[in-house]
């Protein structure tokens, strides 16, 4: 009798924590539903339907062409070559930030970090200048890859740089070194201790990094745009041209089906690989991990992480900064005070109303963000099945559907009643939210799903409700993550382009676009003002990460 009534008793949380899930899925389903399914559809439908009837024969033609096939693979292999070789570069830079303390840690976090925030089109140009045709990498060690494949992919390991080093990073300075350290002590050697305690522990984190990586690459818009020219072209730039320039909506709808069904496909298999993978892993406290390094072997490598460094990221910010001085009568501020008149031309308001937009849309897009985010993340937590497995998918689709079809979605979707929201400042944030939500569960989950699940059912037992539960078991755990998530949400929202370049008002410009409307237009002014506008947008995400570092209790450095 004693025993049935346990069993009774574990059984009642166990079926409160499943209906808790459901409903915590409920608002992020319809958030997607509405603001990401429904213009999606919307685009899709308005290319692909002619008079009511489904031109599906149009697939068939526009995978038949072969410059579309072109575009498939090289889409596919610099996307491949991007993430290899960003794992390769940045994984020694996430060991050094987890098991490393030196000085000026922090503010190196917040610096590898700014570059992924930038706009696309301006480190294109950036990295242009730094690797022209008979520069620093044509011909390196007798390689006579074009310079410009060669000047993409480091444009890519340059903004998925802190991928790597946050979400691996984050995850392995709390893992308890103790572990290897006994295994060391069984006799295995230094290799296979890690390879056999501390990369399995790991591989949830680097799976998803990968991802992320990968998906960032596969969907490169302003670097191949504006490196690759008429040679090179990815799905997303090729979206847009057939979009913006050919107005052919049809053969764009039919690449955004292509992307969407490639990028469901990777994300089910990595859904199927990762999670086998994932159990509960003991943390501890990041400080009593980093420790100052020892010996010429660490010494030497968190030299050679730090010159890395130097000559990938700081480097392409220093000429940023250098441009924007460079003025026709030597260098100074004249680009600067430039910003703060209105010419009539390209904007309504003078460029530098930009800066303030962008504040106000990001901070809002943040709260979106970490509301739709945070929910998502407890419903997926613990045991699921399918249909939690398929949201986890879902909250990624984001990041691999052309956010130039979301953007152009949403002026033709969201034009009617009750959702009449073209003339809404709210559209800016919730496009920009969408980009926020999945760096948001990607930050959160992990530590969550790193909690004992027995924890939660013990407190259940004793009669704690789901959200005392959340409060007193999952919050002390995660709320640093939380705090780590809001932050780069809101360094995303202030760089997301693709999107909000379509919905953008033209008397409400944010950093991005201004800077993409005086990149295209001619004149040293205009480009003086594009440069001074993207180092101010370095140093307010590099100031709001800044902030973020040093608030935060913690030293992780997930994302």
């Amino acid at each position: 009798m004693d025993l049935a009534r346990t069993e009774v008793a574990e059984a009642a949380p166990r079926r409160r924590g499943s209906a808790t899930r459901l409903w915590l899925m409920a608002l992020p389903v319809v958030f997607f539903a509405v603001f990401f399914a429904y213009p999606v559809a919307a685009i899709v439908a308005r290319g692909l339907e002619v008079d009511g009837v489904w031109r599906l024969g149009r697939i068939g033609e526009v995978l038949g062409q072969a410059d579309i096939r072109h575009v498939l693979w090289f889409t596919t292999w610099q996307a491949l070559a991007s993430t290899a070789l960003t794992l390769l570069i940045a994984l020694p830079g996430a060991y050094v930030f987890a098991r490393f303390d030196f000085r000026g840690k922090q503010v190196l976090r917040a610096v590898v970090t700014v570059p992924f925030v930038l706009p696309t089109v301006v480190v294109g140009t950036a990295f242009l200048a730094l690797i022209g045709r008979g520069g620093l990498l044509d011909g390196l060690w007798g390689v006579r890859l074009d310079t410009t494949v060669w000047a993409i992919l480091l444009a890519h390991v340059f903004f998925n740089y802190a991928v790597v080093v946050r979400t691996v990073g984050g995850l392995w300075s709390q893992l308890d070194p103790r572990q290897e350290e006994a295994a060391r002590m069984l006799g295995a050697s230094r290799f296979a201790a890690w390879r056999t305690v501390t990369l399995p522990a790991l591989s949830p984190a680097v799976a998803a990094a990968a991802l992320m990586v990968f998906l960032f690459t596969f969907t490169s818009f302003g670097v191949v745009q504006i490196l690759g020219g008429p040679t090179f072209s990815t799905l997303e730039v090729e979206i847009y041209r057939q979009t913006s320039e050919i107005f052919d909506l049809a053969t764009a709808a039919v690449l955004t089906i292509i992307q969407f069904v490639a990028v469901g496909a990777i994300l089910a298999v990595h859904a199927a690989t990762v999670r086998r993978r994932e159990t509960a892993l003991r943390l501890v406290a990041p400080e009593t991990t980093a420790r100052r390094p020892r010996g010429a072997g660490q010494w030497a490598l968190l030299t050679g992480v730090l010159a890395s460094i130097a000559v990938l990221l700081v480097l392409p910010l220093g000429v940023l900064v250098q441009r924007s001085l460079d003025t026709p009568g030597g260098f100074g501020l004249g680009y600067y005070r430039a910003l703060a008149s209105d010419d009539g031309g390209i904007f309504l308001v003078a460029p530098i109303e930009a800066i303030g937009n962008s504040l106000e849309y990001a901070l809002a897009a943040t709260a979106i963000a970490v509301v739709i985010g945070g929910l998502a993340a407890a419903a997926l937590t613990g045991r699921a099945g399918r249909l939690v497995r398929g949201f986890d998918a879902l909250l990624m689709l984001p990041l691999g559907v052309s956010a130039v079809t979301v953007g152009f979605g949403f002026l033709i979707a969201l034009d009617e009643p009750p959702l009449d929201l073209r003339s809404s400042w709210i559209l800016v944030p919730l496009a920009q939210a969408l980009v926020g939500v999945p760096f948001v569960v990607r930050t959160m989950l992990p530590v969550l799903r790193a909690v004992d699940g027995r924890l939660r059912e013990a407190a259940s037992v004793l009669g704690a409700s789901p959200w005392r539960v959340w409060r007193e078991v999952d919050l002390p755990m995660v709320r640093r993550a939380l705090l780590i998530a809001a932050g780069f949400a809101f360094a995303v929202s202030l760089g997301e382009f693709g999107a909000t370049v379509f919905i953008a008002r033209p008397d409400n410009p944010t950093l991005p676009v201004a800077v993409a409307r005086l990149l295209g237009r001619a004149g040293d002014l205009n480009y003086g003002q594009a440069m001074a506008l993207s180092t101010i947008l370095m140093v307010v995400c590099a100031v709001a990460l800044l902030l973020l570092e040093r608030v935060r209790t913690d030293r992780t450095g997930e994302f």
